[in-house]
């Protein structure tokens, strides 16, 4: 998934950063959606946003 991904499907980075518990700034300084962090997204969407297949392949 991509950080813009992330951002619309929870409506702001303030939003996503609180569904993550992490801070505003944090989400502002990743290029990418970090691999764990994907895989956080995925379940807390319960799927609606899918970890990459790649970032899964680079483990």
């Amino acid at each position: 998934m991509t950080k813009s991904q992330a951002i619309e499907h929870f409506g702001s980075i303030s939003k996503l950063a609180k569904a993550l518990a992490v801070s505003y700034e944090a989400i502002r300084q990743w290029e990418e959606v970090p691999e764990l962090r994907q895989y956080q997204l995925e379940r807390i969407t319960k799927g609606a946003l899918k970890a990459d297949q790649v970032a899964a392949r680079a483990s």
